[in-house]
């Protein structure tokens, strides 16, 4: 019989074998430790200086449309933000649960490869025009319904949204449909960058994905 045991999460970057640490994040911040799934992971920069990206990412060319270089501000209201800033999101705003991550690609390549910290919240499900859907995703959220039928935002957590890099469009659609459902546009942030921006740094990238045992 087959079984399956799930991986949360396998670290594929960034590992350190000790403390003599050369490529760090800043100068001043060697690593940011932080919780994913229940299990600590180090936020980290590769330390061999003469790796290289050896996947899908090395590709600089796909064809547009649909994968086409977003704009730096796609949608007014919502902050745009770096590494440093995502760093410092995760650190202080998901890892105590003020915040959320969210990668806006599909199930199938967030399994495959993500960011520490991220959850999987596909950028099709922001697509489908269902009132129950927008419910249960705002209440996921942190937002409160109120008795009319609209929602209180005040406790709703922050968002900051990604999706595979510059040319990938995933994100902004998935910032673009959750505002027109309602959605405060002050608590969303952009990582542009995406995924292939923070590999191109070097920095630490987990696996969710159910491993077939031998």
């Amino acid at each position: 019989m087959k079984r399956y045991l799930l991986m949360l999460p396998l670290l594929i970057g960034g590992i350190m074998a000790n403390e003599n640490i050369q490529v760090k994040i800043t100068e001043k911040i060697p690593y940011v430790i932080i919780n994913d799934s229940g299990v600590k992971v180090k936020i980290s920069r590769i330390q061999d200086t003469h790796n290289r990206l050896t996947d899908d990412f090395t590709k600089t060319s796909r064809p547009c449309a649909p994968h086409c270089i977003q704009p730096l501000h796609p949608v007014e209201g919502v902050k745009t933000i770096g590494e440093l800033e995502l760093i410092d999101f995760i650190k202080n705003k998901v890892y105590p649960k003020k915040g959320i991550l969210v990668d806006a690609r599909l199930k199938k390549v967030y399994q495959l490869e993500t960011i520490p910290g991220a959850i999987n919240i596909p950028f099709t499900l922001t697509t489908v025009d269902s009132e129950k859907i927008k419910k249960a995703l705002f209440k996921a959220l942190g937002a409160k319904e109120k008795s009319d039928g609209s929602f209180d935002f005040s406790n709703a957590k922050e968002l900051a949204v990604f999706c595979n890099g510059l040319w990938c469009g995933s994100s902004v659609r998935f910032i673009k449909n959750i505002i027109a459902k309602g959605y405060p546009k002050e608590k969303i942030y952009y990582y542009r960058a995406g995924l292939q921006g923070w590999k191109l740094l070097g920095l630490t990238t987990v696996i969710h994905k159910a491993i077939e045992a031998k």
